[in-house]
This record gives structure tokens, sequence and C-alpha cells, in this order.
């Protein structure tokens, strides 16, 4: 049987696979759980593992500069709404979305794809100009190319932005990880919108987007040589994640530590039109679709991706 190494991160919708309850039709699999940006890292300087949980927002870039040595599944195993992850300084009256133009906004990376949903949620949502803001960033995993109307500088080694927030350097930061100065009350430091989650859910009830972070991503030499494998990658991890989502509903023994997990997984479900999760090409297409034209727009890539580049052709008939 052939042998295959996966790495992604563990969660309830990757945990089937990864602890082989679920299998990849007709592989084996060595699995390898980690954290997101050194996956990430290994993947666009290495492409080590064959398998591999991948940023989108590098996917897109690295398939737009014609480097892609990946080709997608429709598999999303990290979504988030973001509006939680702005945070602002309390002393610049920063009161709305709409106060961010002008301004100096920190991101881990530019290219961050939790950074491109809040660009672009600004600016189809909100109705800020972007490209009006100055962009400090921690550095990047690939090389960029930016036009010249957009200002984004990596700060120099040996600062960081926490500090340059901290310090009120900077006016904002964008981060799918809070700030420690927020997080311990240390510097006059809240999020831009008190309570995300109405936000949030107010986006979801507007868009029908439930934001994509990651893709599950194939080695492109390797699907050459084995074509059933993409969409036995596809039905597996599928298989997995409709496995999670039904443990949220058993009451017999609760599988989450949460009282009411049963009862919010029901009408989280109701709220998400039925799929609280979804995996698949033309389930996720329009929202995919922004996703390229938010790239496009940022200046990360010089063209306007079509989205069928990103996945592979047996993929996305789902």
């Amino acid at each position: 049987m052939p042998f295959l190494t996966l790495a992604c991160t563990r969660s309830d919708r990757t945990q089937p696979i990864l602890d082989g309850r679920i299998k990849i039709a007709g592989h084996d699999v060595t699995p390898t759980a980690g954290e997101p940006e050194e996956l990430f890292r290994i993947a666009m300087r290495e492409a080590r593992y064959d398998i591999t949980e991948l940023s989108m927002a590098s996917h897109i870039l690295s398939v737009a500069r014609g480097d892609s040595r990946y080709i997608g599944v429709p598999v999303f195993p990290s979504r988030a709404f973001r509006h939680s992850a702005i945070y602002i300084r309390t002393d610049r009256g920063i009161t709305g979305p709409k106060d961010l133009a002008g301004r100096v906004i920190g991101v881990p990376e530019y290219q961050q794809t939790a950074a491109m949903w809040v660009r672009g949620m600004l600016r189809s949502y909100y109705g800020v100009e972007v490209s009006s803001i100055a962009w400090r960033s921690s550095g990047e995993r690939t090389p960029l190319s930016l036009p010249p109307e957009i200002d984004m500088q990596v700060i120099p080694e040996g600062e960081t932005l926490e500090a340059m927030l901290a310090e009120g350097r900077i006016d904002a930061f964008i981060g799918p990880r809070p700030p420690a100065c927020f997080t311990q009350g240390t510097a006059p430091v809240a999020r831009l919108f008190p309570d995300s989650r109405r936000e949030e859910e107010a986006y979801a009830a507007a868009t029908g987007f439930f934001p994509i972070m990651h893709c599950i991503a194939i080695r492109r030499d390797l699907v050459e040589a084995r074509p059933d494998l993409p969409r036995a990658v596809f039905e597996a991890f599928n298989a997995a994640k409709n496995h999670a989502v039904a443990e949220l509903s058993m009451v017999n023994v609760l599988r989450v530590s949460l009282p009411w997990i049963a009862a919010e997984a029901a009408a989280q479900t109701a709220q998400m039109g039925g799929d609280p999760w979804p995996y698949g090409f033309v389930r996720n297409k329009a929202e995919l679709e922004a996703m390229c034209r938010y790239a496009f727009t940022d200046g990360l890539t010089a063209h306007a991706v079509p989205v069928e580049e990103l996945f592979e052709a047996s993929t996305r008939e789902d």
C-alpha cells in the first residue's frame, strides 16, 4: 500500500485522520501534528510533506506566481471570523471601522490569510479605503512585490509589533493571537468590536461567508503519479469532519467539556444553513472568489486567480 506523509494542526476535524480511525483509501499515512506557522514555513520552503495544511493566502499567491508545488483539495480545516482579531489603541479616537483609514496598523504578515480577510472585510463590507492605511509587518514567509501605492514595511529586526502597540508607535494591530498588552491590561488597547460575536453573526448573515483560513493540499508531483489520491483525501477529511460535528450532538456522554454544547451545536448549525463547517468547492465558490479578489486588490497577486486553478479537478464537483 502506498505510503504518505501528512502534516496538519490537531482539531476535532482532523483527529480521526491523525489517529487512524478514518483512513485515506488505498494509502498508509504517517501523520505529523503541528502549529500552522511552522507547517506553512515548511510547505512553502521545503514541500517536505506529501499532504499538508496550507495557508489559503499563500496558496493563492504561489498559484498566481506559477511556482506552487501543491494543489489544493477543498477541505478547510481552519475557518474563523476575524472581527475579534482587530485591536486598537483607545487613545486615538478610533470608535469604528472607518476610523482605521489613514492609520498605522501592524500585522504579523501582510500576506497572512487573517490579515487579507480583515482588509477585504473592511473594504467591501465597511467601506474603508484600506490603501490609505500604512501597514507594518513582522516579516514575510515568501517575498512580496507590492504596488508602489501600498505602504507596507517590515519592521526592523529586534522590534516587535506588540511593543510598538503597547508604546503607541502603531495605532492598531490585526492578528489571530491577542497581543500581551491586551490580555494583561498593560496598555490602552481594546478590540475594535467589543461585541465581536454580534458583529460576526451580522456579517455572516449578510455575506454568507465563514472565512476560510487554510486548506489541505497535495504535492503536485504526487497527484500526477496517483490521480485517485485527491478524491480519496477529500472523502477522508470530509468523513472526519462529519464525525466531529456529529459528536457535538451526543448527549449520552458529552464529548466536549461544555454543559450545553448539544443545544449550541443545533442552534449554530441552523444559523449556518445546516452545515456549521462546510467543505467542498461548489458550496464555497463565492467565498473563494472573494478571497482571490482580495489578494489581487491587496497587491499580493498580479491578477485575480481563477478559483478553479486552486483545486484539483476531481475535487471540484462537490
